[in-house]
């Protein structure tokens, strides 16, 4: 049944004149940018037995004592996944299925894995932010600031190694939970405490970079209407349906020649209204994209 579909889709990919590809959280996931387990006790040991907390996006929402603790937990949480490259070449693979199309990326992740895996800055959208900026907490005016030299300084203030762009527990020497109150980053406007560039209220910055990404994406959705476009939603949950998913069902009901294809392990459902222009795979979104550059 999945041989039949992967066929269906690289044929409607090959004959596709776009490529909108939508990814969620799952995406990340079948990558190897896990939360729990064994990646988050490998880095955040100390805070779990301190704190009791067993995941990283439980420990994100911790009001820890200090900023300086608070800057601990989140600089190691920035690095790991938003700085260091994912364990599984998931996206360098998916890059490779639509490197020669015209294709456009839209995104709810913050991780930063397309750009890095070689997808082009100018067709990518990424909608709740970015793990790499950081931006006024209250926020006194809209712009966002690189944070990548500040991030890999806090890191190593705590005693961590990096070797080869990954983070490393030295053998010998303690690891502390706290950072040089002059890491601590404060707004260069207001003097108040930055927080991170992700959509969590309603203090989220939308920067020049993130309106010229939604302009592009809509110039790109315009010069495709009415042509031959493949809607290869993967990973999305429904968290934020109304961003990726809910819109890629209007296109491919609107637009006459859309194909719609959704890859989500336990969450790859249809509406009936597009099931004839469609395909769902139930399966590993690792394991699919791997078939379909086969």
């Amino acid at each position: 049944m999945i041989a039949e579909k992967i066929i269906c889709i690289k044929e409607k990919m090959k004959q596709a004149d776009a490529v909108v590809i939508g990814a969620g959280a799952g995406l990340s996931t079948a990558a190897g940018f896990t939360y729990s387990g064994e990646r988050f006790m490998a880095y955040f040991s100390d805070f779990h037995q301190k704190y009791g907390f067993s995941d990283m996006y439980s420990g994100g929402f911790y009001e820890f004592p200090t900023e300086e603790e608070h800057w601990a937990y989140w600089s190691r949480y920035i690095y790991v996944n938003r700085y260091q490259n994912a364990p599984k070449p998931v996206y360098e693979k998916l890059y490779t299925l639509v490197k020669d199309k015209d294709y456009f990326v839209l995104t709810t992740n913050v991780d930063h894995c397309f750009q890095k895996a070689g997808f082009a800055k100018e067709r990518l959208f990424y909608t709740q932010g970015d793990f790499g900026l950081f931006q006024c907490s209250k926020p006194c005016h809209r712009e966002t600031y690189d944070n990548e030299m500040v991030i890999k300084e806090m890191v190593l203030s705590q005693g961590f190694e990096t070797t080869q762009g990954k983070l490393v527990v030295p053998k010998q020497g303690k690891i502390t939970m706290s950072v040089p109150s002059e890491l601590v980053p404060r707004c260069p406007k207001c003097g108040r405490k930055m927080s991170m560039n992700l959509r969590a209220d309603n203090t989220f910055v939308e920067d020049r970079g993130w309106h010229l990404a939604a302009e592009r994406y809509q110039a790109f959705m315009e010069a495709h209407r009415g042509e031959k476009a493949v809607f290869l939603e993967l990973g999305v949950g429904y968290n934020t349906p109304g961003i990726i998913k809910y819109n890629f069902w209007q296109y491919a009901y609107q637009w006459q020649q859309a194909f719609y294809v959704c890859i989500n392990k336990g969450q790859a459902q249809i509406p009936v209204d597009i099931e004839e222009k469609s395909v769902s795979v139930d399966a590993d979104i690792a394991e699919v994209v791997e078939l379909l550059g086969a």
